[in-house]
């Protein structure tokens, strides 16, 4: 490789470098006791912007506006992220349909919650997002894992976490990539993490598409 072409890869990687670090990133994680594994995905991040509760949709919304990507994290369904009780007059929850519009101008958001690849999917939003995920015993239950442990699940739960911290700042199909590989060595022996790994999606706008060559 030429001292010419390492010099421009050189000066393309600090760019980006860069740019990864001046990103303001929003981060709506509903406080609820059963979630705080997921911290440790933003915990280390600089710029951010963490929202527990306590602000009405018209401010969300503002901060969403003003923010280069968001991170949607805690409990939900295939209509949007619950507010968990977190938010004055939000009604049962903090980002639904009502944001689409706002969600769709970011490439780079996450929808951790269960059964967001649905919301994702029915407005053909961009990022990284799961489908069912199996992080507390009583859902495992519901979906046929009668005899795990909770050491399984929480197993899981701390490799997912620090998987997806580690890569946050890399471009979205480049963390999906790692994750998909790096969870995938749990999920050779962790039944939790298999049944997870299948769920999770990177979806992409322009044309839009499903990035999981999981899927069937």
């Amino acid at each position: 490789m030429s001292k010419y072409l390492k010099s421009e890869l050189f000066g393309i990687f600090r760019i980006m470098a860069y740019f990864s670090q001046a990103m303001k990133t929003l981060i709506i994680h509903p406080k609820d006791s059963t979630t705080d594994v997921l911290k440790g995905i933003y915990s280390r991040l600089n710029n951010k912007t963490v929202i527990n509760g306590g602000i009405p949709k018209l401010d969300l919304r503002k901060l969403i506006q003003t923010h280069d990507r968001i991170f949607m994290l805690g409990h939900g369904s295939p209509w949007g992220l619950l507010s968990m009780g977190q938010f004055p007059f939000s009604g049962t929850y903090i980002i639904d349909d009502s944001f689409v519009d706002e969600l769709k101008e970011k490439t780079r958001n996450l929808y951790i919650w269960c059964h967001a690849d649905q919301f994702v999917r029915r407005h053909e939003l961009s990022g990284l997002n799961c489908g069912m995920f199996i992080s507390e015993v009583v859902e495992a239950f519901i979906y046929g894992f009668e005899d795990i442990d909770w050491a399984t699940i929480e197993r899981s739960n701390e490799i997912f976490v620090h998987i997806v911290s580690k890569y946050i700042n890399e471009p979205m199909e480049v963390l999906y990539e790692k994750l998909i590989y790096e969870y995938g060595l749990l999920a050779r022996t962790n039944s939790i993490a298999r049944f997870n790994l299948e769920r999770l999606y990177c979806n992409s706008q322009s044309p839009y598409k499903n990035l999981n060559k999981l899927a069937g």
